[in-house]
């Protein structure tokens, strides 16, 4: 199974773009979007010509806000709910056979600290949400845009950013929580300390061109899957938005 997470950052410019039909033909299974910035009323007719069978979407309450969208071939049951006040709309959760599958949009900590503490609220209560489903004998993947790049590998410049919100020792210290946890990052997984592969760059200063970026979009998995992963890697020579895709093959 061919699994994509991408944070598209604004679905309809994307579109227009015309940075959109390569998924109709990328041999996914399942793609994950996050940032779409629209209702369902808003989504462009591309997203209907890629030919996915099925389609769930969390909308965030606010216009051109935030929002996930998912794009399958199998079918799942599918809840918006895991946290009852989630109208930004950043989760989906999907249920097939043993699996809980999440498509997730993390929280930026970077506009102050009453976000931050949003941010890290959110981290705890996922956290505890999947350790749960862990316990209770469910396989575990999420993937998504997690805004926080884990360690000093996972961004071009660890030193000058170590007061920033995505590289701060509070949020960097929740992944090796969720780590400790039992839970795989299948990029490293796959691909052991390998450096320069990032998944964002900002707009500035020709970042991308240069490479100056941060590897924040992420394929996690709960330790039983781990003897499933085929391959775990990056499509950064995707375009379009400031995110590159980035993909897990998985046996499931």
């Amino acid at each position: 199974m061919k699994l994509i997470s991408w944070n598209v950052n604004g679905i309809r410019a994307l579109a227009n773009k015309g940075e959109l039909a390569w998924l109709g033909d990328c041999g996914a299974d399942f793609i994950g979007l996050q940032e779409v910035k629209a209702r369902p009323e808003q989504l462009p007719k591309q997203v209907n010509d890629l030919g996915f069978k099925f389609l769930a979407q969390n909308p965030a309450k606010r216009a051109g806000y935030s929002g996930v969208l998912t794009l399958a071939n199998f079918k799942s049951q599918v809840n918006n709910s895991m946290f009852n006040d989630d109208d930004e709309g950043r989760v989906i959760e999907h249920s097939f056979d043993n699996i809980r599958l999440f498509n997730i949009y993390f929280p930026n900590g970077q506009s102050g600290d009453e976000r931050l503490a949003y941010k890290m609220d959110f981290y705890a209560k996922f956290l505890a949400y999947i350790k749960k489903l862990t316990k209770e004998g469910k396989s575990v993947i999420f993937c998504g845009d997690v805004n926080t790049a884990h360690k000093h590998i996972d961004l071009a410049r660890p030193k000058q950013n170590k007061n920033v919100s995505g590289f701060l020792p509070i949020e960097r210290a929740w992944m090796d929580e969720l780590c400790k946890a039992g839970f795989i990052d299948t990029f490293r997984l796959k691909n052991g300390d390998i450096k320069d592969k990032y998944s964002w760059w900002s707009y500035r200063a020709n970042a991308r061109a240069n490479n100056v970026g941060w590897r924040i979009d992420y394929f996690f998995i709960s330790q039983d899957l781990s003897f499933k992963v085929k391959d775990a890697y990056i499509l950064d020579s995707v375009i379009g938005s400031d995110h590159a895709p980035v993909v897990l093959e998985i046996d499931l």
